[in-house]
Formats: C-alpha cells, structure tokens, sequence
C-alpha cells in the first residue's frame, strides 16, 4: 500500500495545484473521489489491466460515470494518468487530494466510537473540545460498539485515543503478562 501511495502522490500533488490554480477544489474532490470509489471495484481493476481495451477508453468510461464537475483540466488529467497507465492509482490520489484539501481547508473528519449511544449534545461538546485540541474545523461521525464496555475511541488520520474500558483493560493485561 505504501508503494501506491508513493506512485500516487505526485499525481494527487499536480491535482491539487490544477483544483487550486483554477479555484476548483470541490469539483475535483467530487470527481476524484467517485473516481476513486470507482476504480476500487474488483471488477472494474480488472477491466482496467484488460490490455485490450485502451487506456484512453478506460479514462473515459471512468468520466462517465463521474460526469458531474468533469472540466477540460480533468480530462487532461485523466488523459495523462491512461496514457502512464496509473488509472489503477485513482483512489489513492482521491484519498491524499483530500488530505491535501482538508489540511489547506483545516478541517478533520473524526470518527468516535462510543460503548453507548451518544446524544447530539455530548456530541457537539466533544466536536468543540477536539476543534479546540486539533485546531480545526472537526466533522464528527458516531457509531456505538458494546464491545467496549465503556467510554470511548476517537479515530482520525494516524492519530488513535483509546479511552474505552476494553482498551484499559487489554493495557492492564499487557502489563501483567510482561
């Protein structure tokens, strides 16, 4: 995976100046994203290593299905990734175009999943401490896992809090088998 991720990166890269240069960030987030959702279908990675079908063809049945916000820039773009034959990079592009992007936009996606349902407002409080901590504008998504037993974990980017009772326990039992 992370030799994709170093394949896709100067492509996300040039991406990004391109959505920037021309004010475009949200239509080529949108593009590359179901690009990206697209490309990451089994059956469609294997139409895409189909070496009787041509690249440009498959960077156009790929436009297709994304034709909403496909401006002459994409198109150029996607042109050059077919002819490099690196269609296949398109959701790890999406996916650093979109770190790049929440990063300028100094925004985070967070995902918390909790051992019991959290109501609207222990939610809103716990989006302001984490905008407060991270410095940024936090999108909080909340799911529920009785697993845990109690509290918490919070989950963005490469960055874990393990605040739930399951996890304390599984540290305490480390501690006593070293």
């Amino acid at each position: 995976m992370a030799e994709l991720r170093t394949l896709a990166r100067p492509y996300a890269k040039a991406a990004f100046a391109a959505a920037q240069e021309h004010k475009q960030l949200a239509e080529w987030a949108q593009v590359l994203t179901v690009a990206g959702q697209v490309t990451a279908n089994e059956d469609i990675r294997q139409l895409l290593a189909n070496p009787g079908l041509e690249e440009q063809k498959k960077s156009e049945l790929i436009l297709e299905i994304a034709e909403n916000g496909v401006t002459d820039q994409v198109r150029n773009f996607f042109a050059v990734l077919a002819e490099n034959r690196r269609l296949a990079l398109l959701p790890e592009i999406a996916a650093l175009f979109n770190t790049y992007r929440a990063d300028l936009e100094r925004t985070v996606d967070i995902d918390v999943t909790a051992a019991f349902e959290l109501t609207d407002e222990q939610q809103q409080k716990l989006a302001q401490a984490l905008s407060e901590k991270l410095e940024r504008q936090v999108s909080l998504a909340a799911s529920m896992d009785k697993s845990l037993i109690g509290g918490v974990i919070i989950r963005t980017g490469d960055l874990v809090i393990d605040a739930s009772v399951r996890g304390k326990l599984n540290k305490l039992a480390d501690a006593l088998g070293s």
